[in-house]
This record gives C-alpha cells, sequence and structure tokens, in this order.
C-alpha cells in the first residue's frame, strides 16, 4: 500500500452544488483533493477516512455522535436499514462504516464501549438515526450488594461534557456508622432514611477537617437513596459553574419524556473550598450564584437535582448565602473522634492522642503506622477517600 493515493471526487450532486454556491461559502474547496494512504495506515484508519468524505464535501453536512461505555451483548449499534460498506475488526477492536438513503454511519468499538457516528443531509435525520442505533443500548449491570453505581461527570476539550458510569463499593450505614461521632451519626441517621417527599432542601453540606470520612459518608449515602436517586460526581466542579454550557448538559439531564428524568439526581461536587467560602461572591465571580440557582433558583426549577458539596472549611468561614436556612437539606460537621471514641474503634489506645484522631489516622494506625509517619500530602488529600 506504501505511496498509494486515492482521491476523492465529488458525485454529480457536488458538481452541480460547486456551480450554484460560491465558493466562499463552500470550505470544502480549501481542502486538498487528495488523500494518501501507505502502509503505516490500518484498515480501520481507511474506515475513517472514507467516513469524512460526504461531511468534507458537504453532500452530509449534518453529524452526530454518542458514546456508549458499556454496550449491550449483540448489540451491532447500526440504525434499521443500514447496508454494510466495510467492516474492520482485530481481537480489542473493530469499526463499521455503513450507509442508508441520506445518511452514513460509523461505528467504532473497544473492550466494552463504542462511539457512534452519524453523518446525513439534515439534521433532523442525523438526529434520528443516532437515536435508532444507540437508543437502550447502554448497559448497566445491578451492582452487587456492596456495590452501587455512579455517574462520573467530566468536561472534554475536544468533546464536551462526557459522563461515565462506574460500579464502585459502598458499605451499609450500620457498617460504616461506628466511623463517626455520636453527634455525626445521629444526624446521618436521618439522612439516610430521607425520601423523596421529604425534601425540603436541594443543597447537601458536609464540611470539616480533611480525613474525616466525608466522602465514605456520601458513597453510603449513594447506596442507601439508590432505589430513588442517581448519584454522579463532578471530577471538575471549577470547570462546571463557569461554563454555562456544561452547566446547562447536568443540569437540564434528559428531556422530560424520558422515564428516567423523574428520578432524583445528586450531584457531588468534593472540596469546593474557593466556591463557598465567605469570599466566594468576589474570587470565583458568577460560579457561587449558579450554584445557588441551581439548588434553588430558576435553573433548578421542575428538576429533581440535589447538589452535595463536601469542604474541609470552617462553618464561620463559609459564605451566609450558603448556609442560610432553607436552602440546605442537611448541614454537617464531620469531625475527629474523641478519644474514648478513638480507643473504641481501634480496639487500643496506643498512638491516640488526647484529642482523639480523625478516621484516616485510625486507620494508618491500624496499619501499623503512626499518624505521625502519614506523609502531609496524603492527610491533605484524605478527604477523597475517606
Amino acid at each position: 500500500m506504501a505511496g498509494m493515493c486515492s482521491e476523492l471526487r465529488p458525485d454529480d450532486r457536488s458538481d452541480v452544488l460547486a456551480s450554484e454556491t460560491p465558493r466562499a461559502t463552500r470550505p470544502e474547496l480549501t481542502l486538498p483533493p487528495r488523500l494518501t494512504i501507505d502502509d503505516s495506515d490500518s484498515t480501520g484508519d481507511v474506515i475513517d477516512a472514507l467516513f469524512l468524505g460526504r461531511f468534507t464535501t458537504g453532500e452530509q453536512p449534518y453529524s452526530r455522535s454518542h458514546t456508549v461505555d458499556r454496550v449491550k451483548k449483540g448489540r451491532t449499534l447500526l440504525p434499521p436499514g443500514a447496508h454494510i460498506l466495510r467492516e474492520a475488526r482485530d481481537d480489542n477492536s473493530g469499526a463499521v462504516l455503513a450507509e442508508g438513503e441520506g445518511w452514513t454511519v460509523r461505528v467504532s468499538r473497544w473492550s466494552q464501549g463504542a462511539e457512534v457516528t452519524v453523518t446525513a443531509v439534515s439534521d433532523e435525520l442525523a438526529e434520528q438515526r443516532l437515536k435508532q442505533a444507540v437508543e437502550d443500548a447502554e448497559d448497566e449491570p445491578e451492582p452487587q450488594e456492596d456495590e452501587v453505581s455512579m455517574g462520573f461527570w467530566y468536561h472534554s476539550p475536544m468533546r464536551g461534557p462526557r459522563r461515565t458510569t462506574r460500579t464502585i463499593s459502598a458499605g451499609t450505614w450500620e457498617e460504616v456508622r461506628p466511623n463517626y461521632t455520636t453527634r455525626v451519626a445521629s444526624a446521618m441517621d436521618e439522612l439516610m432514611k430521607v425520601t423523596p417527599d421529604e425534601i425540603s432542601g436541594r443543597l447537601l453540606l458536609l464540611h470539616g477537617p480533611p480525613g474525616t470520612g466525608k466522602t465514605s459518608a456520601l458513597r453510603t449515602l449513594a447506596r442507601s437513596w439508590s432505589d430513588w436517586c442517581q448519584v454522579d460526581c463532578v471530577l471538575d466542579p471549577e470547570h462546571l459553574f463557569n461554563n454555562i454550557g456544561y452547566l446547562m448538559d447536568i443540569a437540564i439531564g434528559a428531556d422530560d419524556s424520558d422515564s428516567e428524568s423523574k428520578r432524583w439526581r445528586l450531584l457531588l461536587l468534593e472540596d469546593c473550598d474557593e466556591l463557598i467560602r465567605g469570599e466566594a461572591k468576589y474570587a470565583a465571580g458568577q460560579a457561587l450564584s449558579r450554584l445557588l440557582n441551581l439548588t434553588d433558583g430558576l435553573l433548578g426549577q421542575g428538576r429533581n437535582v440535589l447538589v452535595g458539596v463536601t469542604t474541609n472549611e470552617d462553618l464561620e468561614r463559609l459564605h451566609p448565602a450558603v448556609v442560610r436556612p432553607g436552602r440546605c437539606l442537611a448541614r454537617i460537621e464531620v469531625g475527629p473522634l474523641s478519644r474514648e471514641e478513638a480507643t473504641s474503634w481501634l480496639g487500643t489506645d496506643e498512638g491516640v492522642g488526647r484529642e482523639g484522631a480523625t478516621l484516616a489516622e485510625l486507620f494508618a494506625l491500624r496499619k501499623g503506622k503512626s499518624p505521625a509517619s502519614v506523609p502531609a500530602q496524603e492527610k491533605a488529600g484524605a478527604g477523597l477517600y475517606l
């Protein structure tokens, strides 16, 4: 194949368009007319190149894509009536190029996932064929007893807002309850039993020092609420509230006609100190206002969305608008265990200071480490894991 050239020639329809459409409005005329293929290219690369042809020439100027993280067994991801033009497969991946009347589809598959892209002569046709290809194609296995399904949102520079689903481990509240002080455990008892009919505020705030178990509590909450609430973790919250398109994709979600839109969602934002501290209005600009608007403003109206925030800040340093009465479903300060509680948890008082210990320090002691020997960066990041 080395050095072989393949010319991309417009069909008769494109020739007519070229004679009727001014060059300035036809960007494909600025592209080189030849595609070079050599022995470094795979058959999948050829499929990618062929797929781009009709979009490049303007014959099918509309494109829509969707990624399926886990494809159900037996799904081809091809719209009805698709005629396969090319197919390439190896042990771990594959690609299919197919067409129908006025549209073309490429399916790229890997491991358990796939990306489906459709080009068409109209926007409506591209949307319709893509929906037919991917509808009900996502496979989300039922979690095991000690697991819960959680979504993870992030913003891709190339593809915009993306959501992936993972199954994470989560203990029952009865199992993890001893990890918290009596006061915190009592507050969490009530939160774990909340039902949709009892929701009085849209903001859930857990604050306190690193390593005290804030994230562990939220994982357990996701399990306790799994019958009625989908929990999603936003990996880049600082970007979420500074990008209105990203925020709208997460806040608006699916169309109201979708049965999933009736299910409550809890968006988790971890370590949002800069967003909700007292000077946030000055430092974070519109970010704080948009967070508050999502919880009880116009943006959140008609949407079953809760927002869970964790922070290492003291309550006194939080912005008054965040903690005002009526906004929070729960506002819980998660602190270290007292010396008595810590020694009871550990089964010994060896290594436990007079002021008690955090959950992270207790796990370190259980592993045979002194809390003082835990690296500073490990303590600072403990909130992400505990």
